[in-house]
């Protein structure tokens, strides 16, 4: 497309997402790639929380949370989800919509490895979702956990990572008089060749 030039200019979208994140870490002053995750229950009604996206890999986004939670639930229902990657510092923003699948082995268990300690023993005592009696009671649970687990927690059973695997990417920036640049790829299946249309602001 002869108009899609600038940031928007590339034939990888993933590559395309990598530099914006990039640029927006420079300028964005906390959690630059905080994403507002969308899944849907089994009933069909809407849920939106915010992650951290931790990697863009070669066709996929990846998060990590514990899979006992509401959205890995939601997730497991359903295997899909969208996201979208907001950056007021620079003014422009990504949206995803998916398939999703696990990441439960080795990349789950570095990426464990590398978080604080404190993070880790977080993990193994919060039940994510669920009724909580007191902040007292979760304090408890983590020393409770940190007895057992010591210093090297290994990764629970229970937290690991979903890859999501885009259908539809959207890269929109802002533009004066609210004439706004919207890019949208998009494919059909995982092994089509993604169709790309600029689209009204």
């Amino acid at each position: 497309m002869a108009d899609r030039t600038g940031h928007f200019a590339g034939d990888d979208p993933f590559a395309i997402a990598r530099d914006w994140l990039a640029t927006a870490a420079g300028k964005e002053p906390n959690d630059p790639d905080a994403i507002a995750l969308a899944t849907v229950d089994a009933d069909g009604l809407p849920n939106v929380r915010m992650v951290l996206l931790r990697e863009i890999e070669a066709d996929w986004f990846v998060f990590y949370t514990n899979y006992n939670s509401r959205k890995a639930h939601e997730i497991d229902v359903n295997g899909k989800a969208a996201f979208v990657l907001h950056w007021k510092s620079i003014r422009r923003q990504i949206r995803v919509r998916g398939l999703v699948e696990k990441e439960d082995g080795e990349k789950a268990d570095t990426y464990f490895a590398s978080r604080s300690l404190k993070s880790r023993l977080g993990a193994w005592a919060s039940k994510q979702s669920e009724p909580l009696a007191s902040r007292a009671a979760l304090l408890a649970e983590v020393a409770r956990v940190t007895a057992v687990h010591g210093t090297s927690p290994e990764r629970p059973p229970f937290w690991g990572g979903f890859r999501i695997r885009p259908l539809e990417i959207e890269f929109w920036a802002d533009g004066d008089f609210r004439l706004h640049d919207r890019f949208r790829w998009r494919r059909e299946t995982m092994g089509d060749p993604w169709q790309i249309s600029r689209l009204n602001p």
